[in-house]
């Protein structure tokens, strides 16, 4: 059995289709399939059924992910213990970091660090989900929320401050007061965000004229005039938006820098960290 052909299921069994295992990999769809097609040729069972969409595990294919997860975590404990080793800073480094914050500071604040250390390569993943440490799909992950696993290692590295935005004129409106705001909210797969959860009950009747689950959709729909976007500080002024004055302030979200504790003395780990501490200490 190969090792690769493994990988690829247990992907598979994670994503639950060809496309999302194929995105997991960085591969494309064609290659997961092949590749689970020889597993199941070399274990001689059927491990997945194929739907139009999707795949259903069969009881061999469940079997086979519960056992494989085990060795997938295992080589990942083998290549962090041979990393841990290494005092050199080239490489490469992955950071894994909700969305919004990838994408609007932190992928232009780490064009220094390029120019210091031409070296080093950071692949930046925009994760809403939390990215596993434990497989190794990223060395270091910015959360908004403490993990509880023993086997991490945690800091408060930074808060996301909120505020609420509205476009430019937005005070010569006749909406302007803030008891007539019109909003725009989340919808319900991120209605659990805690932002969202403390502005709800405090909406006293005003509409809510547009939804997304895309912070930068609201910052892009406030700056169009839509309504009043709650969002984090640096994504209103980097999108040219006014704070507007409130009776509430919304609370922060604490930002927690998470790493195995057997990558933190990786030399050029730990200088990524650093540099994250830096990024994301003002946002």
């Amino acid at each position: 059995m190969n090792w690769e052909d493994l990988r690829h299921f247990l992907a598979l069994a994670e994503g639950g289709s060809l496309s999302a295992a194929a995105r997991m990999l960085g591969v494309e769809h064609s290659t997961v399939a092949r590749r689970v097609a020889t597993l199941e040729r070399d274990l001689g069972t059927r491990l997945v059924d194929r739907l139009p969409r999707s795949v259903l595990l069969t009881e061999a294919g469940r079997r086979v992910a519960d056992l494989g997860a085990g060795v997938s975590e295992g080589v990942a404990r083998v290549v962090r213990g041979v990393d841990a080793l290494e005092d050199s800073l080239a490489g490469s480094v992955t950071v894994s970091a909700p969305p919004s914050l990838a994408g609007w500071v932190i992928a232009k604040a780490l064009a220094d660090l390029r120019q210091r250390h031409p070296q080093l390569v950071v692949t930046l993943l925009g994760d809403v989900d939390r990215a596993d440490l434990d497989r190794r799909r990223a060395d270091i992950a910015l959360r908004l929320s403490r993990p509880e696993q023993p086997d991490l290692v945690a800091r408060k590295v930074g808060e996301l401050v909120f505020r609420f935005y509205g476009e430019p004129d937005f005070a010569l409106r006749e909406d302007a007061r803030e008891a007539h705001w019109p909003i725009i909210g989340y919808e319900e797969t991120t209605a659990h965000y805690p932002q969202w959860r403390w502005l709800e009950p405090r909406l006293a009747g005003r509409p809510v004229v547009f939804r997304s689950n895309d912070l930068t959709a609201h910052a892009v729909a406030a700056r169009a005039g839509m309504g009043v976007a709650l969002l984090p500080r640096f994504m209103g002024e980097e999108a040219g938006l006014v704070v507007l004055a409130s009776q509430d302030i919304p609370p922060s979200r604490d930002i927690w820098m998470v790493v195995h504790d057997d990558l933190r003395s990786v030399p050029r780990v730990r200088l990524v960290m650093d540099e994250l501490a830096q990024i994301v200490r003002d946002v």
